[in-house]
């Protein structure tokens, strides 16, 4: 690993994206940040795995023609995501057997007012009688079965005892309100179960982020959002923040280009300046088919120039081409490792996971 990458790498804190590349931004994990023992102990370190010179890498492309395809992908026919499902690989699983088939209104009449067990989102799915498929409650339907799933780990860390006791409360009260049985799994399984989860997320979570800084005079917002949006940027739902957003509808945004919140909040927008723009993409909650690593570096080396800016790390330092095939080498490792464990970045279970 060369200097110039090791000075780049750097740990994403809570407050944000505040470094070049960042590994284990689970909240639950503020003090205790696993890292690699191959690099220097004063410098901050990138978690495992690290790569070797015989890695793939990304192949090169022109930052031009990537930040224009990355504007044309939007004018592309939008795929509509298929909705989350419960699935054994993230949710702790409980069946719920009722003597005779429910209709869906009446199933729907009982279900929990929140669809919550601490910070873990659950759900109940039913069997249909007419098609044998699960599927999320629906009136004029009919269900032999049902199914209640709770997530065992997300960014806030993994589900405990005290959620789960949660969660089988409010299922026990679905299930007798219908006249089911239910069959909860063992409570010591499932939090075992959440916490190597939870392990194995919070050791392959990661962000990429770069700074582009102003060299001479400070940007209006107005003029950074006319030079974004020739990149495909559009205003995003939060203050301060600019999205290219992803072509399948509903899926997070490919990239964000974010500034001073609390510039974006001033009467006057136009009469506010600012300094610094932080470009960045969150890898396991976009799929490596949109080349979101692409776009990344395109964007930034494509607007440097344009607002005569600095493209650096969170220290200042310059971001050359060598530095960019090393972290696509880092990154390569990440995919196939997620993929492996059947959480592929982008994946309807690794944007819950990692949500």
């Amino acid at each position: 690993m060369t200097d110039s990458l090791q000075v780049a790498l750097a740990v994403v804190g809570i407050s944000g994206l505040v470094a070049l590349v960042g590994w284990n931004t689970w909240q639950a994990r503020r003090s205790r940040i696993k890292s690699a023992a191959t690099l220097p102990p004063q410098e901050p370190r990138l978690a495992e795995p690290v790569f070797d010179a015989g890695d793939t890498v990304p192949q090169e492309r022109d930052p031009a023609d990537i930040a224009v395809g990355a504007v044309l992908q939007q004018a592309a026919p939008a795929a509509r995501r298929e909705a989350a499902r419960l699935d054994p690989l993230i949710d702790a699983l409980a069946a719920i057997t009722p003597e005779a088939p429910v209709s869906g209104e009446q199933a729907q009449a009982h279900l929990p007012p929140t669809r919550r067990a601490g910070s873990k989102p659950f759900a109940i799915e039913g069997l249909a009688t007419d098609t044998g498929q699960w599927e999320p409650v629906q009136p004029g339907r009919s269900y032999s079965e049902f199914q209640a799933g709770v997530q065992l780990a997300n960014r806030l860390g993994a589900l405990n005892e005290i959620e789960y006791s949660e969660f089988v409360h409010k299922v026990q009260a679905f299930a007798d309100a219908l006249g089911a049985a239910v069959d909860f799994p063992d409570m010591l399984d499932v939090v075992a179960r959440a916490r190597e989860l939870d392990h194995f997320a919070s050791e392959h979570d990661a962000q990429l982020a770069m700074h582009l800084r102003a060299r001479g005079s400070a940007w209006s917002i107005g003029y950074v959002q006319q030079h974004a949006a020739r990149h495909g940027f559009v205003p995003g739902a939060m203050p301060g923040r600019l999205v290219l957003p992803s072509p399948d509808e509903g899926a997070p945004p490919i990239l964000t280009l974010q500034f001073d919140a609390q510039a974006a909040f001033a009467e006057d927008p136009s009469q506010v300046a600012v300094r610094e723009l932080t470009l960045a993409f969150d890898v396991p909650q976009t799929a490596p088919e949109q080349e979101p690593f692409l776009a990344w570096r395109a964007a930034g080396e494509a607007l440097a120039p344009t607002l005569d800016a600095d493209l650096t790390d969170d220290r200042g330092q310059p971001l050359p081409p060598a530095a960019f095939e090393s972290i696509g080498r880092e990154l390569a490792r990440l995919y196939e490792a997620l993929a492996q464990r059947d959480l592929a970045a982008g994946s309807p279970l690794a944007r819950r996971v990692f949500s």
